[in-house]
């Protein structure tokens, strides 16, 4: 089974990849681990601050490739000894998610859920409801309990 786990370093997105580990899976499975380095808006900065910009996003490039790395070490581990890759792919989150299932050609997609409520879905969408609805796949939404959210 070809399995693709997104992930963006939340608690829901550890909850997802702890579930996925509990999982049992056959040891011809891959998984292919990745995170979305969505774009700041340069907009955002005045010309003079560039030199912050460019600061910000070297710090959260480095932040993304570290729970990136994180996540692939935990699913190289999986006592099913499954294959795994992983990588950072740039663009909008959602969108991504869904053409790298596409392009990998996943069976099933693992995502964590936030668990915003209708409001904060309606202004900001969500990854995994867009996911759930324009997946090539099955998809497993995983929502992080109250607890391991704290």
């Amino acid at each position: 089974m070809k399995i693709l786990l997104a992930i963006d370093g939340s608690p829901s997105s550890f909850a997802a990849i702890r579930e996925l580990y509990r999982m049992p899976l056959a040891p011809q499975s891959e998984i292919r681990v990745i995170i979305v380095d969505a774009p700041i808006d340069e907009g955002m900065f005045r010309a003079k601050s560039l030199g912050a910009y460019d600061d910000l996003i070297r710090q959260q490039r480095a932040d993304i490739l570290q729970k990136l790395h994180e996540a692939t070490q935990l699913m190289k581990a999986h006592p099913s000894k499954v294959h795994v890759t992983s990588a950072m792919l740039e663009g909008h989150v959602k969108e991504t998610i869904v053409d790298e299932a596409n392009r990998y050609g996943a069976e099933l997609i693992v995502v964590g859920s936030h668990g915003y409520g209708p409001i904060h879905r309606f202004f900001l969408g969500s990854v995994s409801q867009y996911v759930a609805h324009n997946a090539p796949c099955s998809v497993m939404i995983v929502k992080a309990n109250k607890s391991s959210a704290d």
